[in-house]
């Protein structure tokens, strides 16, 4: 029994996080709007209906194909550095790592441009079309999320204290929002009207798409931004600082598409993103999980659970050592950590028992970095262990985005991660009634790493979704929200359905675990050696069986790991949709 049906039809399949960008990928497709159409639409209601886990001033990537060709190309929403977010300059402001939540960490912007560029080059709708829906939710309210409530309530003295915007935003007069009542983003829904009405003059719709992209990058929102950020603020490491991001940084950035990278496993082509994000140690572990036997890689068995997590281990270790958006002697050896040898070498490292060490490849001609590995970090004499809550009450946030899958009758699909420019991230902008990003947590302040923060550089994202292709053909778009989890909770999905022949629901449903064994991306960065975090689902008997093989078992509950969704379509064009039960949030729609 699965929690809810594997959806099955043939004119078009939508699953997300929400339900309500379910329901508007599915509307656009009802009235004739192609994959990228809805996509787009229902990317920007999650603005709306999930400003806790993503927002405009925050990043995406994506990997899609188009009915025309199927080669699996990589949306680039991952905005770089500013020019003036120099190690120097945050070393200068007396810290050594960067901040989990304030302006000082931000990232260029690159979402929404991303999705202007998605729609400009593969969508057939307006603009103004696309969205009517995320500005209608903005304008007249939606029922919000009690999570939301709770991220809201959690920061709500940061806010009173030192956020002020942002507290007459989410909890205007003192007064917290309760879940289910309307909550409306005025200021918001004013930018989006805006970006519309700048392409009003264009002669045709990639025109006015472009005008809008102008209007966001080298217009009002920039200058709005570049404003607001002067001002010195209050940041996760306790101190305050003000931003360094300008409007010449957005000017200076565009969205655009790279080759995915890709490895062969089981008959089956894994299309992720570049070494820049963190996509490409999925695929390091599937090339490390092939030496072994179907039987032998069993999730549900602790000896497949043992395996898998030892082999994420060596390729996240290999992540935080080579991984990058580096040049010349820091560019990451993308050839020899995705070949066949070396991940023989690699696999040949799985020992009987569990690792509690971090232990990057040898490679003849480069050093591994080795980041700081610390327990806890200590910040003003107290100790921020990890484990903590998603959210925490100085604004950091470990991990949690949102995701969305599409495909279309026409054999369009696509798979978008959009995260950051949470409402607990920065300061609200009161002119624009949204805040910016953190991703630069993601880099370090050492020269010397491949992810060390460097100006006009992209920190090296956890945003990874999956492409699947068979004999050529695109069959599955998936991924997950979760931070460093992203992958390892897609990795047991392809486990389950490529080796396993789980349908896409049952692979969702099946009971999850992760490593946290690796430097966290995400501050204050420390790790937990040897620990393996399960559901209780796993088993009784096989969770004792792990602790016997000595990984340090932290029992997550029922339903508690993993957030994934899938579209599918088989050569026969029959089409399928997933969604995550945990939560009571994910929903998947189509016919």
């Amino acid at each position: 029994m699965t929690s809810r049906p594997t959806l099955q039809g043939t004119f078009g399949m939508a699953a997300t996080t929400h339900w309500t960008a379910s329901a508007t990928a599915s509307a656009v497709l009802e009235r004739g709007g192609n994959a990228f159409d809805a996509v787009v639409a229902a990317g920007f209601v999650l603005h709306i209906v999930e400003p806790h886990l993503n927002g405009p001033g925050g990043d995406l990537t994506g990997v899609f194909a188009t009915a025309a060709d199927p080669t699996p190309k990589v949306l680039v929403g991952q905005g770089p550095a500013p020019q003036g977010a120099t190690v120097e300059h945050f070393r200068a402001e007396g810290l050594d790592l960067v901040p989990g939540a304030g302006a000082l960490a931000a990232a260029v912007p690159g979402a929404v441009d991303a999705w202007f560029v998605l729609l400009r080059d593969h969508g057939t709708w307006e603009l103004a079309d696309v969205l009517e829906f995320a500005i209608g939710y903005a304008r007249n309210g939606h029922p919000v999320l009690p999570r939301v409530c709770n991220t809201i309530a959690e920061v709500n003295e940061l806010f009173t204290e030192h956020w002020p915007s942002s507290a007459d935003l989410w909890a205007p007069e003192g007064r917290l929002p309760q879940p289910g009542e309307l909550v409306r983003l005025p200021a918001y829904a004013e930018v989006l009207d805006r970006l519309v009405a700048a392409g009003a003059d264009a002669a045709d719709r990639e025109g006015r798409i472009e005008a809008a992209r102008t209007a966001w990058r080298e217009g009002f929102v920039a200058e709005a931004i570049e404003e607001f950020v002067k001002t010195p603020h209050r940041h996760a490491s306790g101190t305050d600082h003000a931003g360094v991001i300008t409007a010449a940084d957005l000017t200076g950035f565009s969205a655009g598409y790279e080759d995915a990278v890709t490895l062969e496993f089981r008959g089956h082509t894994i299309a992720k993103t570049g070494f820049w994000g963190q996509g490409p140690a999925l695929l390091q572990t599937l090339a490390i999980l092939e030496g072994f036997e179907d039987s032998e890689i069993d999730p549900s068995t602790s000896a497949g659970a043992h395996r898998i997590v030892e082999a994420m281990k060596l390729a996240l270790a290999d992540r935080d050592a080579y991984y990058g958006d580096g040049e010349g002697d820091l560019a990451p050896p993308a050839a020899t950590l995705l070949s066949a040898e070396y991940a023989a070498q690699r696999r040949a490292q799985i020992g009987q028992t569990a690792s509690a060490e971090l232990r990057p490849g040898v490679l003849a001609d480069r050093t591994a970095f080795q980041p700081p590995l610390r327990i806890t970090y200590d910040l003003h004499g107290a100790g921020a262990a990890a484990g903590e809550p998603t959210v925490g009450s100085s604004g950091e946030t470990k991990g949690d985005t949102c995701h969305l899958d599409v495909v279309d009758r026409w054999g369009n699909i696509v798979s978008v991660t959009p995260s950051g420019g949470w409402l607990q991230s920065s300061p609200t902008i009161p002119a624009l009634g949204f805040c910016l990003g953190t991703r630069l947590q993601m880099n370090w302040l050492d020269e010397q790493s491949p992810s060390g923060l460097r100006p006009n550089k992209r920190p090296r994202t956890t945003l990874t979704p999956t492409l699947v292709l068979r004999d050529g053909v695109p069959v599955t778009a998936l991924g997950s929200p979760g931070g460093d989890q992203q992958d390892q909770w897609q990795l047991l999905y392809l486990l389950r359905t490529i080796v396993g022949g789980y349908t896409p629901q049952e692979a969702i449903d099946a009971p999850a675990f992760h490593t946290t064994s690796m430097p966290g991306s995400f501050w204050p960065r420390t790790w937990s050696p040897g620990e393996m975090v399960v559901e209780d689902r796993l088993g009784d008997e096989v969770i004792a069986e792990l602790e016997a093989l000595g990984h340090r078992i932290v029992r997550a509950g029922d339903w508690a790991l993993g957030r994934l969704s899938s579209v599918t379509r088989t050569q026969d064009g029959i089409l399928t949709s997933a969604a995550n039960p945990r939560g009571m949030q994910g929903y998947a729609v189509g016919r």
